[in-house]
């Protein structure tokens, strides 16, 4: 549960930190996103959670890192 807790600690400073540094940059981009078509941020998600799998599957598995 700690190392839980660990990495979801993690993952909210790495996805708070370009809100806190780059506020109007997000807001534009944030209008980008809402021109793009839902199939293709499904796909996008989709990718980005198998990245995600794979990479906690070597890290978990292998000797990799």
């Amino acid at each position: 549960m700690k190392f839980f807790l660990s990495v979801v600690g993690m993952i909210l400073i790495i996805e708070g930190l370009p809100y806190f540094a780059f506020p109007e940059k997000i807001k534009a981009w944030l209008i980008k996103v809402i021109s793009i078509p839902a199939s293709q941020l499904r796909t996008f998600g989709f990718l980005a959670m198998c990245l995600g799998m794979a990479l906690v599957y070597l890290g978990q598995k292998s000797n990799f890192f």
